[in-house]
């Protein structure tokens, strides 16, 4: 039996290659390279120049800044609604920030220098590609903001729910240890946080396997902050002009 892995994607499947004019993706198709994209893969580490953009299918990543005592915390996440490694394209050709696979899954990745020359094009991918990062730089201000103000219970929710966002099924794999790591708290608060989810039937809990039961209850009890984002996302990438899949 084929390895998952070895089945041929779709790069439409990521929104905003699919969001590409013709012309545009068509100059960028026979480059793109399908990729397995594993659980706790980094894609690049602090101060690593980006030789890639990685452009996830099914896997969603995790964008952390690690700290000298190596304490770290998720400040974004992407799926197949963005990109990873906008930091190419914004100037500079490295990051402070470690990108990490949080869900495994398939992705497409992209040589630095093309993506550049579409980029430098300054057309519609130019365009495409900065409304994509204000998006971006708005789920990080609001992540921190939300780390700051907000309990451990609505960050879960507020995680759940984006992480629910890029996935096709209710369920994810992820230990209560990582869910800590991710949102930069111990892991005693993620569960009990995690408990009163589960004690309200919201979400359902077992050997690192967590399923959402109750997606309208989680909408309910999450703070502001999963809206906030939600919305600009919308906002900024809704009425882009979508390809049909072929």
């Amino acid at each position: 039996m084929s390895s998952p892995h070895a089945l041929k994607h779709n790069p439409n499947q990521n929104h905003l290659l699919a969001a590409m004019l013709d012309e545009d993706f068509a100059r960028l198709a026979p480059h793109l390279e399908q990729v397995p994209m594993l659980l706790g893969d980094v894609i690049y580490d602090s101060g690593d120049k980006l030789h890639h953009v990685y452009f996830p299918t099914t896997a969603i990543v995790s964008l952390h800044y690690l700290l000298e005592n190596g304490g770290s915390s998720e400040i974004a996440g992407v799926g197949n609604e963005g990109v990873v490694g906008v930091s190419l394209f914004m100037g500079g050709d490295s990051t402070p920030s470690r990108a990490v696979v949080q869900t495994g899954g398939i992705g497409f990745r992209l040589k630095a220098h093309v993506l550049m020359d579409e980029f430098n094009r300054s057309g519609p991918v130019m365009r495409l590609l900065l409304r994509y990062t204000q998006a971006l730089i708005t789920q990080m201000s609001q992540t921190a903001v939300c780390n700051r103000h907000h309990s451990v219970e609505q960050q879960l929710c507020r995680w759940l729910l984006l992480t629910m966002d890029r996935l096709p099924n209710r369920e994810l794999t992820m230990t209560q240890e990582l869910i800590a790591n991710m949102l930069g708290v111990r892991r005693e608060g993620v569960t009990e946080a995690a408990g009163r989810l589960q004690v309200r039937g919201f979400i359902s809990y077992r050997r690192g396997h967590i399923t959402v039961q109750d997606r309208a209850g989680l909408e309910g009890h999450v703070c502001e902050c999963y809206g906030v984002v939600k919305k600009e996302f919308a906002r900024l990438l809704s009425d882009v002009r979508r390809r049909q899949n072929t």
